[in-house]
């Protein structure tokens, strides 16, 4: 069952829970000139049938580093590096994703049962937003991503989620994103002391059946059926 369109929140693909169990969410961000449509298939596979899933799609928009082209983007990425983010569009993401956190939120889902979850360039604003979030959440799923602007968090940091969780994990043969790129970023976060995890993959830029386990058993610690 997938629930209409809301205001002028993102467009999503929403995926009703199917089991009793206290109220959770998961939003999950698709990456650079995906969909929303990426990852639904893996929801079945995560067997977390009481948790409401949240796939937004990203506006369109023209991508520097592909020539331009337009197509679905959480940001403009101007070039390779740290700084190739567009910050703007990263802002505007960042409140975007927030709105869809508050929605579930006034549904009723408590702050702290909400993971934010994303994949590439959606793993990048995911790991952004949720260290800036001013609100606690179950857990933050970087796959296969890097840090963005990492010369704003000092400035821009919020307490009320220094301990969230994170669970990063990365393809030791992506070619898209180099492993190194995650691995850093999972870095800075255990160097400001936040529980952290790191799981690497024998794989490229994707996912595989292992992660989806690991992933599977990792929301059902954050996000339990009951209590």
């Amino acid at each position: 069952m997938r629930s209409p369109e809301r205001g002028d929140l993102l467009p999503s693909i929403e995926i009703e829970p199917t089991e009793a169990g206290e109220a959770a969410s998961v939003v999950w961000l698709h990456g650079l000139g995906a969909s929303g449509h990426d990852f639904e298939p893996i929801v079945p596979l995560l067997h977390l049938g009481w948790a409401r899933f949240v796939l937004p799609h990203a506006p369109a928009r023209p991508v520097t580093i592909n020539n331009g082209v337009l197509m679905p983007a959480w940001y403009d990425i101007e070039g390779l590096g740290k700084r190739g983010a567009n910050p703007q569009h990263v802002a505007e993401s960042k409140q975007q994703t927030e709105a869809l956190m508050a929605r579930e939120r006034d549904r009723g889902v408590p702050s702290r049962r909400i993971v934010l979850a994303g994949f590439s360039q959606g793993g990048a604003i995911a790991l952004y937003t949720g260290l800036r979030h001013s609100h606690p959440l179950g857990g933050v799923l970087v796959l296969s991503s890097y840090e963005i602007l990492p010369e704003s968090l000092e400035e821009e940091r919020c307490a009320e989620n220094e301990a969230t969780p994170l669970l990063f994990c990365h393809g030791s043969d992506d070619p898209m994103v180099p492993v190194e790129r995650g691995q850093a970023a999972c870095e800075a976060r255990v160097a400001e002391d936040r529980p952290t995890e790191w799981h690497e993959f024998a794989m490229g830029h994707e996912v595989c059946l292992e992660e989806i386990e690991l992933i599977a058993r990792w929301l059902r610690e954050r996000l339990p059926q009951h209590g």
